[in-house]
């Protein structure tokens, strides 16, 4: 019975995540009418606002645009595009049905800069889950650049645990927008297990930590965090939890 229910329950999500999708779809611009409408402001043209360079109706695509698409951003359209990631974080993991247009104008872009970056909701909520994964991984290298190994670590430890609570708050987001395509199981594993293996590899030749530690060992003795309620007193519990995982990873370490 329970079984039948959640069926009835996941593809109830399905289906109220696919109206959200055509409600988001009806509420783009009109790529013609949107051309012609919009007015002209200060060092803005007609037909078109522009938003540090980017222009924020929904101009028809030149020629060419998709053998340009996977060039590199221009930095003012890298800085709205960043930006609407995290407005994004922040308004889907309040609500996971925060409305495309709200976030859009939080983050100061225009409905046409949005869609060409994000054409639909299911497309925004993978792309924040990315980009939020690939922020904590980046910071690995930064830290080790301007600490001491274990300490690098344990700061990491850190970030890690604030993007354990915002991917427990994004849960639902995640799950409706991902109802076509099943498990984000592995979206996000390989850029995580490349930073544990460089700061693994770091405080091992420094002698910070026991030898022969893994990043399959890292994540399992950290696993608790998974736990913890983000609604809750998350810091104070994940500041424990850590603390005596790296107490852990120190025993029988060459120095000290």
């Amino acid at each position: 019975m329970h079984r039948r229910r959640d069926a009835r329950d996941d593809a109830q999500t399905c289906a109220d995540a696919a109206e959200r999708r055509e409600a988001d779809t009806a509420g783009r611009p009109d790529t013609e009418a949107g051309t012609r409408g919009t007015e002209t402001h200060g060092s803005e043209t007609h037909g078109s606002e522009t938003h540090g360079g980017e222009p924020h109706g929904s101009a028809r695509p030149e020629a060419g645009t998709e053998a340009r698409k996977d060039a590199p951003l221009r930095s003012d359209a890298q800085r709205n595009r960043e930006r609407i990631l995290e407005v994004a974080l922040a308004e889907l993991t309040h609500s996971a049905d925060a409305p495309l247009s709200a976030i859009a104008k939080k983050a100061g872009v225009g409905q046409g800069t949005f869609y060409r970056n994000f054409p639909n909701r299911e497309a925004l909520v993978l792309e924040v889950y990315r980009y939020e994964v690939q922020q904590v991984a980046d910071t690995a290298a930064q830290l080790l650049a301007t600490r001491a190994p274990d300490r690098a670590l344990r700061e990491w430890m850190d970030r890690l645990a604030q993007y354990a609570m915002a991917k427990a708050g994004l849960a639902d987001a995640m799950r409706r927008a991902t109802c076509s395509r099943g498990s984000l199981a592995g979206l996000g594993h390989a850029p995580l297990t490349s930073a544990i293996t460089l700061l693994l590899t770091a405080n091992e030749e420094a002698g910070t930590i026991r030898p022969g530690v893994t990043p399959d060992d890292f994540l399992l003795a950290i696993a608790g965090l998974w736990q913890i309620d983000p609604h809750g007193d998350w810091q104070t519990r994940a500041a424990r939890l850590l603390d005596l995982v790296m107490d852990g990873l120190r025993a029988g370490a060459r120095r000290g």
